[in-house]
């Protein structure tokens, strides 16, 4: 019998009504075999990170339960961008219809080519910190702190959290 892992996934869009691709991508997780989704944050509108001028982004964090090793949910993941229509080739850090990001899975370090985990760039990306922090608070990031004293160090500008069902923006 497989045991259960936890996991955490950034979705982010800016694209193609954002806010849409972002609750598909929700929904196409919840379809993922072997995979649960147990937590889904507020979404969060943010300014795009990066060089390339692009619209802003809407973003969430995803918690799951799964019973996938790290690549096959990496892979998972790659299928459901695939579907929603995100190309192979793309610009760094360029405007995407969708992307989704293996942000934590359970205490696992690794840093291959395949994947990094936990992902490089969490501890300064608000979009991504403040709303992982919304549902995972206490939640020790491996070698990098609790998320919530990681969230204190970075800047919440930039940032408009929504409602989830309805869109309305909130304060952070």
């Amino acid at each position: 019998m497989q045991v259960w892992q936890p996991a955490y996934i950034g979705v982010g869009s800016n694209l193609d009504e954002p806010r849409a691709q972002v609750l598909q991508a929700v929904g196409k997780l919840a379809e993922v075999a072997g995979t649960r989704v147990i937590l889904i944050s507020p979404i969060y509108r943010s300014r795009p990170f990066g060089p390339v001028k692009q619209p802003d982004f809407a973003n969430a964090v995803v918690g799951l339960l799964t019973q996938l090793e790290p690549l096959e949910l990496l892979s998972g993941l790659h299928a459901i961008e695939a579907a929603q229509g995100r190309p192979k080739e793309r610009v760094r850090w360029g405007p995407r219809v969708i992307d989704l990001d293996l942000l934590v899975y359970g205490q696992r370090r690794r840093a291959d080519p395949q994947l990094t985990l936990p992902h490089p760039g969490i501890v300064e990306r608000n979009f991504v910190l403040y709303p992982l922090a919304d549902i995972a608070p206490d939640l020790e990031i491996p070698g990098l702190g609790r998320v919530s004293e990681l969230k204190g160090r970075v800047s919440s500008e930039g940032l408009r959290r929504e409602d989830f069902l309805t869109g309305a923006n909130e304060n952070p």
